[in-house]
């Protein structure tokens, strides 16, 4: 699986507490391996057609969507009470 960073994703990473930093790279690998392992909790965003989140840890989530077959844009990321928003 290709991964694609947005320029938002990127600036919110940074902000991140390193533990979920950390914990954000062991999650990837998951989702690069297979992104449907249920151990991400992804989920189908009402109302987008092509929005999806995963889970880093209970509090936090990554936004991605597919640009190609086997390609991801991971659109942003951060705590879940924001990042819908």
């Amino acid at each position: 699986m290709n991964v694609l960073y947005a320029g938002e994703f990127v600036k919110q990473f940074h902000k991140l507490p390193q533990v979920v930093q950390t914990r954000f790279r062991a999650q990837e690998q998951l989702f690069k391996a297979n992104w449907r392992d249920t151990r991400l909790h992804v989920k189908k965003l009402r109302g987008n057609i092509q929005t999806f989140s995963f889970r880093i840890t209970r509090n936090y989530r990554v936004l991605f969507l597919f640009v190609e077959h086997k390609t991801v844009l991971f659109a942003t990321i951060g705590h879940r009470k924001d990042v819908y928003q």
